[in-house]
């Protein structure tokens, strides 16, 4: 079953000024409107500071237990550290530069926005995308800085313009997408040609069980979307970037107990990675609407 999607890029609090569509395929016994209230309502509690039983760990320790510098969360809005929820430290991987344009794929809070803001420097610009109003509203309310913005959006469906950056990175994200090959296939069409792909996700040994799939908290949790590595790698590949460094975060660990079962049972970790986009690639523009990236 396929089924349409309208994606809106627009910072966040302002009125929607654009529209961008885009069909993906809906994996088999996955509801996507289950799925999205699901991802919404978790990561809103994430956002929000709110109390519950969550399946994954947050905040600074985690950060700090990942590999993030002490000093550089020093320089990070408080708000934003408390409300990370990544599974890896992939910007040592990114390797940003003063100057540099950096898309970050479901910026959340900002946390991992922020910090590569301060590693581009006030010449650089840092742009996060994400669904979830909730994440959205407070990574705006805590930016001070004009070279960040953020966009509620898809990334199956980036409302920017071919090549507009020149490194993309995430944080266990893609692992929530139902469609992964457009999500890179998107990833790579924005990046500049020797861009590239930064990036920290779930992956599994063994294929998720079909009823596992369906379990939609287990998808926000960021373990039933989980692709094997072999696929995961090959999707990368499909979108014509070439896999550089791959590396695994034993530091990363699930909380809660069906968690932990979970993905014992499927063999599910963390990753890190850097893939590059070749230096000289034609990326053909497959969204009908895009946004300029400027300062």
């Amino acid at each position: 079953m396929r089924t349409a999607r309208k994606v809106s890029g627009r910072r966040a609090g302002e009125a929607v000024a654009m529209h961008t569509n885009t069909t993906y395929l809906a994996p088999a016994g996955v509801d996507l409107e289950e799925l999205d209230g699901e991802i919404a309502a978790m990561y809103r509690d994430v956002a929000n500071e709110t109390a519950r039983d969550l399946h994954f760990p947050t905040g600074r320790g985690l950060a700090e237990a990942l590999g993030y510098p002490a000093d550089l969360l020093d320089q990070l809005p408080g708000g934003a550290v408390t409300s990370f929820a990544g599974v890896g430290y992939h910007l040592q991987l990114a390797r940003l530069l003063a100057g540099e344009r950096v898309l970050d794929l479901g910026s959340g809070s900002g946390m991992d926005a922020f910090a590569a803001a301060v590693q581009v420097g006030p010449m650089g610009l840092v742009a996060g995308i994400d669904i979830t109003p909730e994440q959205l509203a407070k990574a705006e309310l805590l930016n001070r800085d004009r070279h960040v913005t953020f966009v509620r959006g898809r990334i199956e469906a980036l409302p920017f313009k071919d090549r507009s950056f020149d490194a993309v990175i995430s944080n266990g994200v893609i692992n929530l997408s139902p469609d992964k090959r457009t999500a890179f296939a998107e990833a790579a069409r924005v990046l500049r040609p020797g861009g590239r792909l930064a990036l920290s996700d779930i992956v599994t040994d063994q294929p998720i069980a079909a009823r596992t799939v369906g379990h939609a908290d287990l998808w926000a949790a960021c373990i039933a979307g989980a692709s094997q590595t072999g696929t995961y790698l090959e999707h990368i590949a499909a979108a014509g970037l070439e896999l550089e460094e791959l590396q695994t975060n034993p530091s990363y660990g699930f909380t809660s107990e069906r968690a932990q079962r979970t993905s014992a049972k499927y063999g599910a970790r963390s990753i890190s990675l850097l893939a590059l986009k070749p230096p000289h690639t034609n990326t053909t523009n497959t969204t009908n609407t895009t946004q300029e990236v400027s300062q």
